[in-house]
């Protein structure tokens, strides 16, 4: 099995309110099947099929000063393989 290769990757801390316009921009932007990352000088432009794997982790880290919680989203797809369906919004 080969390593993964991480082409890009982000973490800052953000407003909640910033979050949701950018969630809500790359949805827009899935919603193309075409989602560009830019950070800086890098930029990475994803063409994403229309049957991908989404998955949906919460976690519960405890800590010296109080819990730490991460919900964790993450979309996957492989180039001929089909999907399900699974969690929905409530």
């Amino acid at each position: 099995m080969a390593p993964e290769t991480v082409l890009f990757k982000s973490e800052e801390r953000k407003q909640l309110s910033e979050v949701v316009d950018f969630l809500r921009q790359l949805a827009d932007r899935l919603a193309q099947n075409e989602v560009t990352l830019r950070q800086g000088e890098d930029e990475l432009t994803l063409s994403i099929p229309g049957q991908v794997v989404l998955e949906l982790k919460v976690e519960e880290e405890a800590k010296r000063s109080g819990n730490k919680h991460s919900l964790e989203i993450e979309i996957e797809w492989t180039e001929g393989e089909a999907g399900s369906s699974g969690v929905v919004l409530g």
